[in-house]
């Protein structure tokens, strides 16, 4: 890939290391070297976005361009069909809750290339005695069949409340490494090349796979198709925020502590930083065009953050009018300061103004994300269709699903339905 964006030397990503002569920058002084962020409401040819029509018809498809283009890469043009089986179901107790299972795998049509298997991995899980249609959430994470156990808190909390779950495993779709990018399904599309630059990467092969999970939901009579919900933690919490960005039949998005290349701005040098993503073994999320961007020496130049045609307050106005909850914990707990906290709540103000644009309320505040501060740990803002909650716990969104549930219920007009006999 450096040799076709003609890249001689990436600059080295800081160390986490607080006491390594490296370490990643934590004064919040320095932390904004760029001068503003990218207008999400001003048009590339300077003029103001003031209408719904406008976004939808202008300013969105620049936004997606330049994501595509430049972040996480385009879709191809054809990608093979996937075919659902069940290859089991059956009823249990999870989390004290009976319930119906499917186990159900996603063929991907392989008879363009036949030496690459793509087999997508997922596992529904449904309140047995719901009475349908009922919300159900996919959750990025590790199905595994027969269900003796969901993931405690969450997927208890879910199933009292009268919601589904479907827990898609991210690593039967495309490998979370550098090497697997000639498999999976980007590698089953290139017939086993290697990437271009503006080719898609792990990110967007994720949010691919969720898409087709829905796709499967949609066929499900027990499942309210157009109250399906995505989640994910760190590398999986990047990836529920580009699914809700991209695609637009996603009603909710539960977003926990995603970094950099989820709802942390780009241009912030606080922890994590672009060079982290770009030259270390996480280039595989992104594009490849997304290692300009730590270039130091080549015929891109020296181009930094700061050089991104977008930022995360676009991705995440690209989820808009649609609920987008941002979730974090604390340091202290284990959601490490590398995260950068700050620069996901500055992102989330800034993507405010097109929630209002469109209608829906954001955290009810200014848009200034230079000048509003972030709210104490355990004070949510949750009256709209923007969210944002910083829990007290660790790297996990497990504490704040007691707050998106009712959250959640509210915006989609839900109530647990009675059952049936």
């Amino acid at each position: 890939m450096l040799q076709q964006l003609g890249i001689k030397t990436l600059r080295p990503g800081p160390s986490g290391n607080e006491k390594a002569p490296n370490h990643a920058n934590y004064d919040e002084s320095l932390a904004n070297p760029c001068s503003q962020l990218p207008d999400a409401l001003t048009l590339k040819n300077g003029k103001k976005v003031t209408t719904a029509k406008q976004w939808w018809s202008k300013r969105r498809p620049e936004i997606v361009a330049d994501f595509e283009s430049e972040v996480y890469g385009k879709l191809p043009r054809s990608i093979p069909s996937v075919s659902w089986t069940c290859k089991a179901a059956d009823t249990a107790t999870v989390d004290g809750n009976p319930v119906m299972t499917k186990h159900l795998i996603g063929h991907v049509d392989n008879r363009s290339y036949p030496q690459i298997v793509v087999d997508i991995n997922m596992v529904l899980v449904l309140p047995a005695n719901a009475k349908g249609p009922i919300p159900v959430l996919i959750m990025f994470g590790w199905p595994s069949y027969p269900v003796t156990k969901g993931n405690a808190i969450s997927t208890d909390q879910l199933l009292a409340s009268g919601w589904g779950y479907a827990s898609i495993d991210p690593g039967s779709i495309q490998a979370d490494n550098g090497a697997g990018l000639t498999k999976g399904i980007i590698g089953l599309v290139n017939k086993g090349e290697p990437r271009k630059p503006d080719d898609w990467g792990a990110l967007r092969a994720w949010s691919w796979g969720a898409a087709r999970a829905l796709d499967y939901l949609e066929t499900d009579s027990l499942v309210d198709a157009h109250k399906v919900g995505i989640e994910g933690v760190s590398r999986y919490g990047k990836a529920a925020l580009v699914t809700l960005a991209f695609e637009s039949r996603f009603a909710v998005g539960l977003i926990g502590s995603s970094g950099k290349g989820g709802a942390t701005l780009e241009r912030r040098v606080f922890g994590e930083a672009v060079e982290s993503l770009a030259g270390s073994g996480e280039y595989h999320w992104m594009a490849g065009n997304y290692l300009k961007y730590a270039a130091s020496e080549g015929k891109t130049g020296n181009k930094t953050g700061c050089n991104l045609p977008v930022d995360s307050h676009e991705l995440i106005a690209l989820c808009a009018p649609r609920l987008t909850f941002i979730s974090y914990g604390v340091p202290e707990k284990g959601d490490a300061k590398w995260l950068d906290q700050q620069g996901s709540y500055m992102a989330t103000i800034a993507a405010g103004s097109v929630f209002k644009l469109l209608g829906a309320k954001d955290l009810g505040v200014s848009n200034d994300y230079l000048t509003e501060k972030m709210p104490p740990v355990l004070m949510g803002l949750l009256d709209g269709q923007l969210a944002w909650r910083q829990h007290d716990g660790g790297h996990t969104d497990a504490p704040n699903f007691q707050f998106f549930i009712p959250w959640a219920n509210t915006q989609l007009n839900y109530q647990k339905k009675s059952l049936r006999y």
